[in-house]
């Protein structure tokens, strides 16, 4: 059985919701930190800023190509690129409301009905896509 992998992120946030800020680091790669805002999240603000949905998109972009190359190959018709991208929808007030992926690929030798059957099931079977509907525990403490 393979070992498990865990990956570690952290987030350091000041202040209330709306008028506070933070910072996300990725700690397993040393990446960040990145700030983060509510304004980012809920006004499509600009500046060198992130949301967790942008980085939920890019986990799912990335997750999917990965998914995608695999199938692919298991198929005999490896790609020779993917673009993927994601889309996370966030609504103040209700959340995360969707989640698009696009994805443009070369691709030999393959029908468009097989790559399409492909494409689909690696949405599906995507980590990223699964992991959107796990249980999620939580250790709380109080300072």
């Amino acid at each position: 059985m393979p070992k498990p992998v865990v990956s570690r992120a952290s987030t350091v946030w000041t202040g209330d919701l709306f008028t506070g800020s933070g910072s996300t680091s990725l700690n397993g790669s040393g990446l960040g930190p990145f700030d983060v805002d509510w304004s980012t999240r809920a006004e499509d603000g600009a500046g060198p800023r992130t949301s967790p949905e942008e980085l939920l998109a890019s986990a799912h972009a990335t997750c999917y190509s990965m998914a995608l190359s695999n199938m692919l190959a298991q198929n005999d018709t490896p790609p020779t690129r993917l673009d993927s991208s994601a889309e996370v929808t966030f609504v103040a007030g209700e959340g995360i409301t969707s989640i698009g992926l696009t994805v443009e690929a070369q691709v030999e030798n393959i029908s468009a009905e097989d790559f399409d059957r492909i494409a689909e099931e690696a949405k599906t079977g995507c980590p990223v896509s699964q992991a959107l509907s796990v249980d999620i525990t939580l250790n709380a403490s109080l300072l």
